[in-house]
């Protein structure tokens, strides 16, 4: 490329020594707004990718998202999605601002954008007619609500909305009170490690054909693969799954208990854990109790299990009892607030939770043997790097753009 100032070769991804990883040299543009396209980046991100955030005049909207940083320019929300990428500030609906939009996908591996359906063509950067005809290697990532075809094809499409039509909402919650709503974004969280996936198996492909391709992720598709174990059960029997509260509908026991010293939760997978589990609590004539000697027996009288399990924890240490639980194979833990989930001495081991007086916050979840992680560094604020990248492609950052 050679910009307005006749500087060929030029690249707005200048070299970055922390960008380590194996997606290192990869380019990706992040045009995402709200969690899943923002944290599909952050990911490609952490593992080297150099990734620059395109932001409106107006900014992501997960910026003003709960509580805000000090300089209330962020939230916990934007800051836990937007780790260690560039942003600029653009406003596409001017033509300035969809020449650089234009001209950074042409040196782009990756975009990922999760615009209504329709809006990229009408800005005249449409994928097949445009972008891949000018970037034939590019990778265009698009997640949608619902996808662009189809009987709710362009539909918009929130987490929550998701969860309720596509069924997971009704089976979270008790069954003689109302559906719940899963406390974390997990329609959004996994249609962004599907999206994630796609991009690794396209750069795969791409080795081999030179040629990149659209990736076209829903958050339907998401909500939907959710379901196991319900899905199968109702295809195999016809019989539309009820809410089981914190117990599982097809495992017993596999629940939480309150005792008096808080929530505990424990599991017997199968017949020897079942065992385990009763030696432990020390009530050992009930292994073979024939209302529960099998998984199907204990599903069937989940009710007198429950009662005797808690009888049974009543008075525990739970930190004690957890462990002698572990040792005998039978999982179990007490259910952690957040604050002990993130700060517990095998979190901390697994670097998952980081605090090095630059980023404080969750730490990079997959682990390789020989490949190491970007170090997380915080969000950088809107537009500080517009002069920059606008400087790169020989532009004046002007009011329109």
């Amino acid at each position: 490329m050679t910009d307005q100032n006749g500087a060929a070769g030029r690249s707005i991804w200048p070299h970055d020594p922390d960008a380590v990883g194996v997606l290192e040299g990869i380019k990706v543009l992040d045009l995402s707004r709200i969690v899943a396209g923002p944290y599909c980046a952050q990911m490609l991100s952490d593992h080297g990718a150099a990734v620059v955030k395109v932001e409106g005049p107006e900014g992501d909207d997960t910026r003003q998202w709960g509580k805000l940083s000090p300089d209330g320019a962020s939230s916990g929300y934007f800051y836990g999605l937007n780790r260690n990428k560039r942003n600029i500030e653009l406003d596409l609906s001017t033509p300035l601002g969809q020449e650089v939009l234009g001209r950074l996908a042409d040196e782009a591996d990756v975009v990922i954008e999760n615009f209504k359906v329709g809006t990229m063509a009408r800005w005249g950067l449409d994928y097949e007619q445009v972008l891949a005809k000018r970037n034939p290697r590019l990778i265009y990532v698009r997640i949608s609500g619902f996808g662009s075809d189809g009987p709710m094809g362009g539909l918009p499409g929130y987490d929550a909305v998701l969860q309720a039509y596509g069924g997971l909402m009704s089976v979270n919650g008790y069954p003689d009170r109302g559906a719940l709503r899963v406390g974390v974004p997990i329609v959004d969280i996994v249609a962004a490690n599907l999206a994630f996936s796609s991009v690794l198996l396209a750069l795969h492909e791409r080795a081999r054909s030179g040629l990149g391709q659209f990736v076209d992720t829903t958050l339907l598709d998401s909500v939907v693969s959710l379901l196991l174990p319900h899905s199968l059960m109702w295809a195999m029997d016809g019989v539309p799954p009820v809410r089981t509260g914190e117990a599982h509908p097809a495992v017993a026991p596999y629940q939480t208990f309150e005792t008096s010293a808080g929530e505990f939760f424990l599991c017997a997978g199968n017949n020897r854990q079942f065992r385990a589990l009763m030696t432990v609590l020390g009530r050992p004539e009930l292994i073979e109790d024939p209302r529960f000697v099998t998984n199907e027996a204990r599903l069937a009288h989940i009710g007198d299990l429950a009662d005797a399990i808690s009888t049974a924890l009543s008075g525990q240490d739970q930190d004690d009892l957890a462990r002698r639980l572990n040792a005998a194979g039978v999982p179990a833990s007490p259910v952690k607030p957040i604050p002990e989930a993130l700060t517990a001495a095998q979190t901390l081991h697994r670097e998952l939770f980081i605090d090095d007086g630059v980023y404080r916050g969750v730490g990079v979840p997959i682990k390789l043997s020989r490949s190491r992680p970007r170090t997380p560094r915080p969000p950088v604020p809107k537009g500080t790097d517009t002069e920059r990248v606008l400087r790169a492609l020989g532009l004046t950052a002007t009011a329109e753009g």
